[in-house]
């Protein structure tokens, strides 16, 4: 089965590398019309040239910015059908104690996972409805289903939030053609973040997180493409709510 995205119009988050970057360049090869967006100027600047896709450099956590966006591409014809928020993640940040944990460094993971999701949905679904069509797809994380690797306490509990927000989501846009679903990556060594984390594990972490998979190998951001890439397609249209794990069997 090959997926197809001929006259779609794909709004992908976190596009300036890993995860993000892997997809919006699967869905340009499916033959979708692609924006991309980002915090990282430079890297979403690169991704956009290699891509020859528009873009636009934003705090996706900024309800503000979010609207905007929305807003200027509605205005030019061209609001998405497909939203892909691969942006999120760490932002830079490593496991600490508890009692370290600052405001600042609590908040701004819960705006780049979960403020950024509710926004992206806020400001797309008001289109998606009135076409009758649309598809959400969140990146979420094996630490939205249980404890994280990361040892990050706001990014498994923001994870974990952006699982609920997926399902109510859900719930709310599916009778307008909307389908709200999440991918749930295990780890994979796809920016320089997870990269640290990788060689923070030393030879035995790696061993025994290997060995903890069932397929026995590390996946990549092109096995996460391949399964938002279905949840966005006309081929899984009765599919929603659903929080699909791809880690090789480790969960």
């Amino acid at each position: 089965m090959r997926l197809s995205f001929e006259g779609k119009r794909a709004l992908v988050t976190g596009a300036a590398q890993g995860i993000g970057r892997a997809i919006a360049a699967s869905l340009k090869d499916a033959g979708a019309s692609l924006v991309l967006a980002d915090i990282d100027e430079a890297g979403l600047a690169e991704t956009a040239g290699s891509l020859k896709a528009k873009h636009h450099a934003l705090d996706l956590g900024e309800r503000s910015a979010v609207h905007g966006l929305i807003g200027k591409l509605a205005s030019s014809g061209s609001a998405p059908d497909i939203v892909i928020h691969a942006a999120g993640g760490t932002r830079g940040q490593a496991g600490r104690p508890l009692e370290e944990i600052d405001e600042a460094s609590w908040r701004t993971i819960f705006e780049a996972n979960v403020d950024a999701a509710f926004w992206l949905a806020q400001a797309a679904s008001p289109h998606m409805r009135e076409k009758g069509y649309g598809r959400f797809v969140a990146i979420a994380s094996g630490a939205g289903l249980r404890p994280s690797l990361t040892g990050i306490q706001a990014y498994t509990a923001a994870k974990h939030a952006l699982v609920g927000l997926v399902k109510q989501l859900s719930l709310e846009l599916g009778p307008h053609g909307i389908t709200v679903n999440a991918v749930a990556p295990g780890f994979v060594r796809s920016n320089p973040t997870t990269e640290r984390q990788w060689q923070a594990m030393g030879a035995d972490g790696q061993k025994r997180l290997v060995e903890s998979i069932h397929t026995k190998r590390l996946g990549t951001a092109e096995d996460i493409a391949a399964a938002t890439l279905f949840l966005a397609s006309d081929e899984a249209s009765w599919i929603s709510g659903q929080i699909l794990s791809v880690d090789g069997g480790r969960s």
